[in-house]
């Protein structure tokens, strides 16, 4: 049986593959703290997969939490709001960690907080409610993934529409250090489930599924006693791995589904969203409150007092750094995300976005790489814990001697970069970057 009371209490999913890391999960004993009003946002027109976003205010004028400040026309994307009440301050072409160049919108903060007329609820009830105008008020309020791959939520429900039977929450964060998701299943746990009801009638679905690992006892135990007998929604306790929190592998610990190349979870019935995204619609649905803040975890051994703090959308880094009591080491690495599959900063006064789970700041001393490098030495290890069950040794080999057709042949495209390959290799192979060559190659071959 794979629902019902043993769902809840007993079975701990799992996949095949995949690696135990240390945790570091400090944080989660510590409230989600809110920061103080910010000096300044710098909000980037473009924090989703898609089209950037064009500005719809100018230099100078007045604008209000919640009002749109840049919209897509055409083609994927979403539009973007003021996180603060204040001033335009200046709009100005900056580049973000990738290299890109992203218009933002500085907006001098005014800290009142005043909330743009825009802003209120939805009128009718759920029950009453369209498919279609619960996916216009998702993409109304500027939704993304908020987990990290930042795809424009709107689409996802819109491309799953009569295609799904199955609606999982991602509550894995398998991630190490990061703590976020955490906190928020502690103090808004309500929003999350609330969000899965909405998202469920969205999609005419009668089976949803709150996936949380076992290292997080104290959460399970608030979202079983939250979801009660609802004979709907179930919370299923996962075995606590990485990455237990990739879409395809939790849909396989949980359904035993696997997704083939090139396709979606909407191919095999299921569609999964991270557990703050539903949260968001959740806000969106009942307090009309776009997507303005989020939560993230500011932590790492540079940081003297890591915690998790809700930030609007725009603030810089260095203000959360500066909330968290500042730095009491020379840091060497600021990491956006989590330290296996985020992004390495180069400027600490980078915005906070939509896909900013955790801001890492680690010294030369904890960020010392141990390991010998020398040519691979055909261990295995590599292919033994990759979750997408690759031959990351050969796609690396491939990758050196430029043979990118080779690398193509054996689904190199199918690697989700987890990194979970390098993290296992005893002769310290970048084997994942040598794979992200490869696959950015064979991108520039279309």
């Amino acid at each position: 049986m794979l629902f019902g009371k043993e769902c809840k209490t007993t079975v701990k999913f799992t996949f095949r593959g995949g690696t135990h890391l240390n945790e570091h999960k400090e944080t989660a004993t510590l409230p989600t703290v809110r920061l103080p009003e910010p000096r300044t946002v710098s909000i980037p027109l473009s924090q989703h997969i898609g089209a950037h976003a064009t500005p719809t205010v100018a230099v100078g004028d007045k604008v209000l939490v919640g009002q749109v400040i840049g919209t897509v026309e055409q083609g994927l994307g979403c539009p973007v709001h003021a996180s603060v009440s204040g001033t335009v301050k200046e709009i100005v072409t900056r580049h973000n960690a990738q290299g890109i160049p992203i218009q933002n919108i500085v907006i001098e903060n005014d800290g009142e907080r005043t909330l743009h007329p825009s802003v209120k609820p939805w009128g009718k009830p759920l029950a009453q409610t369209a498919p279609s105008e619960i996916i216009e008020i998702v993409r109304k309020a500027g939704i993304s993934g908020l987990g990290g791959a930042t795809f424009p939520t709107y689409a996802k429900l819109q491309s799953a529409l009569g295609k799904v039977d199955t609606v999982i929450v991602n509550c894995a964060e398998c991630e190490p250090y990061i703590t976020a998701n955490h906190r928020l299943l502690l103090e808004r746990g309500e929003t999350v489930i609330t969000g899965l009801e909405i998202v469920m009638h969205a999609l005419s679905v009668t089976e949803g599924i709150i996936a949380v690992e076992d290292n997080k006892p104290d959460a399970i135990a608030l979202l079983q006693k939250a979801v009660g007998d609802n004979p709907n929604i179930r919370v299923c306790v996962v075995k606590t791995k990485y990455p237990q929190g990739d879409e395809r592998q939790l849909i396989y610990a949980i359904k035993h589904r696997e997704i083939p190349a090139g396709k979606l979870p909407a191919d095999v019935g299921c569609v999964v969203i991270n557990a703050e995204t539903l949260s968001a619609i959740s806000r969106a649905f009942y307090r009309g409150i776009p997507l303005v803040s989020r939560i993230v975890t500011v932590t790492g051994d540079c940081i003297k007092n890591p915690q998790n703090v809700r930030a609007p959308l725009g603030t810089p880094y260095s203000e959360l750094i500066e909330f968290c009591g500042g730095l009491v080491k020379t840091p060497k690495k600021i990491v956006s995300g989590g330290p296996m599959m985020g992004q390495a900063q180069w400027d600490i006064h980078a915005p906070v976005t939509k896909g900013t789970s955790a801001i890492l700041v680690f010294s030369e001393e904890y960020d010392r790489i141990n390991t010998y490098h020398s040519a691979c030495i055909h261990c295995g290890n590599c292919v033994t814990h990759c979750p997408m069950h690759l031959m990351p040794n050969y796609l690396a080999q491939y990758a050196q001697a430029r043979r990118y057709d080779d690398a193509a042949k054996m689904n190199v495209m199918s690697c989700v970069e987890c990194g979970t390959c390098t993290y296992n290799c005893p002769a310290g192979v970048q084997i994942v970057q040598y794979i992200r060559v490869a696959k950015g190659a064979l991108r520039m071959k279309k």
